[in-house]
């Protein structure tokens, strides 16, 4: 595996593959990896011809500075998991590689309504951020594929409307979210937990598949007071609780038969945010 530091040794190495075209599949990542990053960049590897990651913990999506502050560091192992998948190239840019001036950091997306719901809502500025970043590395990179996990449910939605903007024709593939024995989304915040509240946060996902097996039954309107309810009690606190279809992000009151919709969950164990979602239909 070749590290690289910056765009231009980067664009470098790359116009050899281009000239031949050779396929290039990219992960975006803040590092911290996990086996849920490890899914993308075996899927990655499986496709195409050439795999690079990227580490980069993009301060700009953070609209919590303690968050940004808090977030883990690992790089020693990021680098020993991508050279055991055998990853062609670690992109590891600083700063000021990514933002060279203050111009790079001021440009505004017409995200729509993603903008303004959901992870949006509660994290006002986070989208924006993260279309930056992610524009910025495949202006660099210029992926023919790229790969997201679906567990960032929202944000996959926000980078495949930042690529219609860019007129670009990477495809982008969602990969199904890991999961801990205990149903827990893999995340790089949990590293974060303790070992008890690791076996709290599995409640997360023991929540969603309780609302997606009482949906023929309920109404959403009830099984989200009542998740809100349980969760409460397990020491959470809820930031929201919603359904959409699955498409297109749209807010939805209610289930509805034949239409694949999406549950969506955020809240906070111990101050520590953790999102989850499960597809139903």
């Amino acid at each position: 595996m070749i590290i690289i530091n910056n765009f231009k040794s980067l664009n470098s190495q790359l116009s050899t593959v281009k000239s031949l075209q050779k396929t290039i599949g990219f992960i975006p990542t803040m590092g911290a990896l996990h086996s849920g990053h490890a899914s993308l960049i075996k899927r990655s590897k499986e496709i195409s011809d050439l795999t690079i990651c990227s580490i980069f913990v993009n301060p700009l999506q953070f609209n919590n500075r303690e968050d940004y502050i808090k977030y883990p560091i690992t790089i020693e192992k990021d680098i020993s998991l991508l050279k055991e998948l055998e990853c062609d190239i670690l992109f590891l840019p600083s700063e000021e590689e990514v933002y060279p001036d203050e111009s790079s950091k001021n440009k505004h997306y017409e995200l729509g309504y993603l903008e303004n719901i959901l992870e949006g809502k509660f994290r006002p500025g986070h989208f924006q951020g993260v279309c930056l970043v992610v524009e910025r590395l495949l202006t660099i990179v210029h992926p023919d594929l790229l790969f997201l996990g679906q567990k960032d449910f929202q944000q996959c939605l926000v980078i495949e409307k930042l690529i219609q903007i860019m007129g670009t024709d990477i495809k982008v593939f969602r990969c199904p979210t890991l999961r801990e024995e205990s149903g827990l989304a893999k995340s790089s915040r949990n590293l974060r937990l303790s070992e008890s509240a690791l076996k709290i946060a599995a409640e997360l996902y023991k929540t969603l598949l309780f609302i997606s097996q009482k949906s023929k039954d309920h109404s959403f309107s009830k099984l989200q007071k009542d998740s809100i309810e349980h969760l409460e009690r397990k020491g959470f606190k809820i930031e929201y609780i919603a359904l959409a279809n699955a498409g297109n992000l749209q807010l939805e009151d209610d289930f509805k038969s034949g239409e694949e919709q999406v549950i969506l969950i955020a809240a906070y164990l111990n101050e520590i945010r953790l999102i989850d979602n499960l597809i139903i239909s």
